[in-house]
């Protein structure tokens, strides 16, 4: 089972990321196999410029297509997702995430932005024809906490309960799924 995270903060310190984290670990321990593209991996003028033969971008499109299942984050700017997750997008491949389960993520400074989750992102994904979109889990950045000198990076107990739940529903649709069960076969 290969699971595609994809980060949509521009920054390099990122709570949306410390849930992604988090989700590549739980994915991990259950045998799955993880990687993580971040908005931040690939070069800003090749976004800005929509250049769809960098070799990034191809790189990106391969592993959306061996993907059995996307989990996409970003934090909730301006009340949506992020400019550099939507330039990020832009260059797959129209029905990208077509045969996929999907789970999304956001995160924000307050819990004002909860709807983004349902009103920004979740019909993004399904422009790209996602198969199952998993109901998605929203946090505020008061619920996610950056490492220190004496802590490692935080969640709070509710969020990664609800994120838990995510994942565990998220992990049993991939399952279901007829590739996974001849493999398993």
């Amino acid at each position: 089972m290969q699971i595609l995270l994809i980060g949509g903060s521009p920054a390099q310190r990122s709570r949306t990321q410390i849930l992604l984290d988090h989700s590549a670990d739980w994915l991990s321990h259950r045998g799955a196999q993880t990687l993580t593209w971040r908005a931040t991996d690939i070069p800003a003028e090749v976004l800005l410029h929509a250049q769809f033969s960098h070799p990034s971008i191809a790189q990106l499109r391969e592993d959306v297509a061996q993907a059995d299942g996307i989990i996409i984050a970003s934090p909730v700017y301006k009340a949506a997702y992020t400019g550099v997750l939507k330039a990020m997008i832009d260059l797959l491949p129209e029905r990208g995430f077509e045969h996929k389960v999907v789970l999304p993520l956001m995160t924000a400074g307050s819990a004002n932005h909860l709807l983004a989750l349902d009103f920004s992102l979740k019909p993004l994904v399904a422009a790209l024809k996602a198969e199952e979109i998993i109901s998605g889990v929203y946090a505020s950045d008061q619920q996610i906490h950056y490492p220190d000198a004496d802590h490692p990076a935080r969640i709070d107990e509710d969020v990664k309960r609800r994120l838990q739940d995510n994942l565990e529903a998220f992990y049993q649709a991939l399952q279901r799924r007829p590739s996974q069960q001849q493999a398993v076969a």
